[in-house]
């Protein structure tokens, strides 16, 4: 049985710097009427109105990312999970300057919202560099364990993606350890190139290009689950 710790337990900062005038106003009028339900079943007709391909982001951080793939697939609805009040703030901007209508957003634990969603109801989930919680005694804060692995397991299509994307050694061997211990993911890389050169449709985010800067390799790593 997973360790229920590690699909409950949510780890981390919620709140950051103080919200300009503008920012705040951003969460108090837009976010309202972007956010994910707060209770009940979730699918595509509840969060968007209609049939439709659905994404999850897990940690959207600015939300560069999370725009990037709404605005390349405007058919498809993207739910993105943030607990960092000024991530949600980053969303909301790109979110109004693209004007974007196929997004919705919860401030909070994904795990709370993608258990709501049905089976096999995801197109794509996304991992982007998660905390690696570095001690060897918080392993089981990472995101990537079997417990929250199971989940996104059930949440996603056969044949669809989840993508995980890190900088940070410790949780590359981590999470290669773990995915390497699972049945229900295949992992789509053939050489190094492959989960060393960014895809196309990989949108870059102000962390990953920090990252770079500071001198960090960063792996980009993409499961089939089967």
């Amino acid at each position: 049985m997973s360790d229920p710790i590690s699909i409950r337990r949510l780890y981390g900062r919620a709140k950051g710097h103080k919200l300009r005038q503008g920012q705040a106003a951003l969460i108090e009028e837009t976010l309202p009427l972007l956010s994910v339900p707060e209770t009940g079943p979730l699918d595509s007709q509840t969060l968007f109105g209609n049939s439709r391909p659905l994404e999850f982001e897990i940690g959207f951080g600015g939300g560069e990312h999370l725009a990037g793939q709404a605005a390349m697939r405007p058919d498809h609805g993207f739910i993105g999970c943030e607990p960092f009040l000024n991530g949600v703030v980053g969303a909301l901007n790109h979110i109004r300057d693209d004007k974007l209508t196929n997004v919705r957003l919860h401030m909070g634990d994904a795990l709370e919202v993608l258990e709501r969603l049905p089976d096999a109801s995801l197109d794509r989930l996304y991992l982007l560099h998660p905390d690696p919680w570095r001690k060897a005694r918080h392993a089981k804060r990472r995101m990537v364990n079997h417990g929250p692995l199971d989940m996104i397991a059930a949440k996603l299509k056969p044949g669809c993606e989840f993508r995980l994307g890190t900088d940070h050694p410790v949780y590359v061997r981590w999470a290669m350890m773990i995915m390497n211990q699972r049945r229900d993911f295949e992992w789509q890389a053939k050489t190094a190139a492959d989960f060393l050169t960014r895809p196309d449709d990989w949108p870059e985010t102000r962390y990953e290009r920090k990252a770079r800067r500071l001198g960090h390799e960063v792996w980009y790593f993409r499961y089939l689950r089967v």
